[in-house]
């Protein structure tokens, strides 16, 4: 099968007709919708409630934590016990989370009330995303084509935060400040559960026998901790563009615009996305990244100074089409560096590393919007991925697999010696 994928240019259209591909990617279109939506409800519902950028950001960031700390364990289960097992108990603790986070916040409790329903709110996101992700590794194996099942995932998740933010921020702003988050409830329900019922398409369960060697986590892999210091700076993009923009547009009085700029922040990188998948890449995937994550820490750098709304919106524009690049790679690389029993769990904590950067970035982001105007929050963005970049430089050998790790990961699939080889060379390349 290999071979025979590795005679044609690796394409969209070939990707989609991988039997039974699209018994997943339907449900998980659907249920990973309210991922992009969850942050900036909650910035919306409790800024209206409290009139403080700075707790919303704190809420959010709350929320992100948690789902950065809890998502890997989640990973590693769904790894042992099957993805439908930890789906839907998380599907109906996240509901509850979110429905108690929204009763409180128009209460007006107090902030340590509303962090401690912020908590199992975040805890309980369904990590719907990395399991796609882990299902096209199960099934693709070491087939050219995953690089091009990682850009597709990368377009789906954009494509998300394209209508996600627009829409909690329309439902926020045009009904009522809860009506964002009332929507990711309903969506995570009937999503989730619907991604749940896909049993055939979830990959193999790798329990543990008596004679096993011990489990792996995938954190004990170098390459995934580099990955998720890189992934926690392109969470501080996301995190410092949510609350900053939203700072920005309130402060000159067009709220409503918000969810225009950061719809035109996420095409971008959908573009992006869109873009790499198409190309036949000659370039191995550790160069990739470099050069993608350098370029995306210089777009970040006029961010503060723009004042003009065309201009920021064109400078987003720019920021959204260099995070796409980067993203991909990393996940690509993941197939190389992980063993099939913990990729799950890997996907997992890149995931969470986004959310973690997402949140940190978020807190730090309103506490210098309040302090110093909206502008200043866009300085977070910078910070982070330059931060990230130096680390990504300094540590970038870890990211060229092993050749027992290569055929580790290629031996879960049916794929010849010869593929397996082509494989190594293509990705220690850079």
């Amino acid at each position: 099968m290999a071979s025979a994928v590795k005679d044609s240019r690796p394409g969209y259209g070939q990707l989609l007709r991988t039997p039974g591909a699209w018994t997943f990617l339907l449900p998980g279109f659907l249920a990973r919708q309210p991922f992009a939506m969850l942050t900036i409800g909650i910035v919306l519902l409790v800024e209206s409630t409290t009139g403080s950028y700075g707790t919303a950001g704190t809420v959010s960031a709350a929320t992100g934590v948690s789902m950065a700390l809890f998502a890997p364990q989640g990973g590693k289960l769904a790894d042992r016990f099957g993805q439908r097992a930890v789906l839907i108990p998380g599907v109906l603790v996240h509901v509850a989370g979110v429905t108690a986070l929204i009763t409180l916040a128009l209460a007006h409790a107090p902030l340590w009330a509303l962090l401690a329903v912020a908590v199992p709110t975040g805890a309980s996101t369904p990590q719907v995303g990395p399991m796609v992700r882990a299902r096209w590794a199960s099934r693709l194996g070491g087939s050219p084509l995953m690089p091009t099942a990682a850009a597709f995932e990368s377009v789906t998740d954009e494509f998300t935060f394209v209508v996600g933010p627009v829409l909690a921020t329309a439902l926020c702003t045009g009904i009522h400040p809860a009506a964002g988050l009332i929507a990711e409830a309903a969506l995570t329900l009937a999503g989730g559960l619907l991604f749940a019922s896909q049993r055939r398409s979830q990959p193999p369960v790798h329990r543990a026998g008596a004679g096993d060697r011990p489990r792996v986590s995938a954190l004990s892999v170098p390459g995934v901790r580099v990955l998720i210091v890189a992934f926690l700076g392109i969470g501080a993009v996301f995190g410092g563009m949510q609350v900053s923009l939203t700072a920005f547009t309130q402060d000159i009085g067009q709220p409503g615009i918000n969810g225009v700029l950061y719809g035109i922040f996420a095409g971008g990188n959908m573009l992006a996305g869109i873009a790499c998948g198409a190309i036949a890449w000659k370039v191995g995937p550790r160069r990739r990244l470099l050069v993608a994550y350098g370029l995306l820490a210089l777009a970040t750098t006029p961010l503060w100074a723009v004042t003009a709304v065309p201009l920021l919106g064109a400078v987003g524009l720019v920021v959204g089409l260099c995070i796409a690049p980067a993203l991909i790679t990393g996940y690509t690389l993941v197939e190389s560096l992980v063993p099939a029993a913990a990729r799950t769990e890997a996907f997992t904590w890149l995931t969470g590393a986004v959310a973690l950067g997402q949140a940190a970035a978020a807190t730090s982001a309103g506490q210098l919007a309040d302090g110093f105007g909206p502008s200043t929050g866009f300085l977070v963005p910078l910070a982070g991925t330059a931060l990230a970049l130096v680390v990504l430089v300094a540590l970038r050998a870890h990211l060229r697999p092993r050749s027992s790790t290569v055929v580790a990961s290629q031996g879960d699939a049916t794929v010849s010696p010869a593929a397996a080889d082509d494989r190594e060379r293509e990705l220690t390349s850079a």
